[in-house]
């Protein structure tokens, strides 16, 4: 299997468990809750991971035109379950279409900013961004089994 291939098969697993994720949710309004040292909601993350990919991968890759409101992704609250859904449905169709007009010797290449205290190559930058997606992925989880109640 390809490296690029297998990136394809992450990114499309795990932003279909986010959307497995948020539609476990019992109680939409939970989707929101903070409690005690949890400072972030499932809801914010699930923006935030949106907007990540959004970013680094749609605009970046694939010239989608995306353009990022991060302090958003952290400060709103309350946007339904049903528009999560439907940001996750769209981050899914634009990596899908990014990764698919994307070369094996794309990902060699640096990637087209810089985003770290140096240079990367796309690999690197795909590779970091499905750890990334990974990690919140956990987090909204365990806020899951913690706070849907």
């Amino acid at each position: 299997m390809s490296t690029l291939t297998a990136l394809k098969e992450i990114f499309n697993r795990d932003l279909n468990k986010l959307k497995k994720e948020i539609s476990l949710y019992q109680h939409e309004p939970a989707l929101w809750i903070t409690e005690a040292n949890i400072a972030n909601t499932a809801g914010n993350l699930c923006l935030h991971l949106v907007g990540n990919l959004s970013t680094y991968i749609g605009a970046q890759l694939g010239d989608s035109g995306y353009v990022r409101h991060r302090e958003l992704e952290f400060s709103l609250k309350d946007v339904s379950r049903e528009e999560l859904l439907q940001k996750i449905d769209d981050t899914i169709s634009v990596v899908d279409k990014t990764l698919n007009g994307l070369s094996e010797e794309k990902l060699t290449e640096e990637y087209p900013i810089v985003v770290f205290d140096g240079k990367t190559t796309t690999a690197y930058m795909l590779i970091h961004l499905s750890a990334h997606l990974g990690y919140h992925l956990g987090q909204i989880n365990y806020h899951r089994r913690l706070l849907d109640k």
